[in-house]
């Protein structure tokens, strides 16, 4: 189990590495994410250099990244622990892409991914958390936030059983964005493109 365990995580990171912002991009002929707009290779930056159909194409690809690892390795009866060290891999192939010079996104979208297995429920809550303070906000930054931090206490209500895995990712989101958190703070933070509306 150790090895299947350790063959998850590699996998799980590789998987993360396939940066769907850039690929998309470079297919579509739009520039390249990592130097346009927020410089941020994910779908809310992609949403701001093209349309809604093409982020929701990326939203889904990094959502998917962090699923297909987490559910696979819960099918095969990987510790819970263990499939919070997959989702971490998972997520920080997304910030750190091996096929990409390292220069990746945040990793939000990747991290939604890796807690879907838990439960539809609770995907349909952190999708209305990040849609209801994105709405009210603009701030793409602070809705990622504030739903990563709030995804432990869901869990806990839903299955109690993941909520070290799911702390493991919330610290991971939360630390990827200390700029974001200084920014806001200092008000000069990017809000998300009016096309959101």
């Amino acid at each position: 189990m150790l090895l299947l365990t350790f063959a998850m995580i590699i996998a799980a990171y590789l998987l993360g590495s396939i940066s769907s912002a850039i690929l998309v991009c470079r297919v579509l002929g739009l520039p390249d994410p990592r130097t346009t707009g927020s410089n941020n290779p994910g779908a809310t930056n992609v949403l701001r250099i093209s349309n809604k159909l093409t982020a929701a194409t990326v939203l889904f690809l990094d959502i998917l990244k962090g699923t297909l690892p987490v559910w696979s390795a819960y099918f095969l009866q990987v510790e819970p622990l263990d499939l919070g060290i997959i989702g971490v891999a998972a997520c920080l192939g997304h910030m750190y892409p091996i096929f990409f010079n390292f220069r990746g996104g945040k990793a939000v979208a990747t991290a939604l991914g890796t807690l879907l297995p838990i439960g539809l429920g609770l995907g349909f809550l952190l999708i209305i958390t990040w849609l209801t303070v994105a709405k009210l906000t603009k701030y793409s930054s602070l809705a990622a936030i504030v739903t990563v931090s709030l995804a432990p206490l869901y869990i806990f209500i839903l299955k109690p059983l993941y909520v070290y895995p799911a702390l493991m990712l919330s610290a991971l989101i939360i630390l990827r964005h200390k700029d974001n958190i200084v920014r806001l703070l200092k008000g000069t933070e990017s809000k998300i493109s009016t096309k959101i509306n």
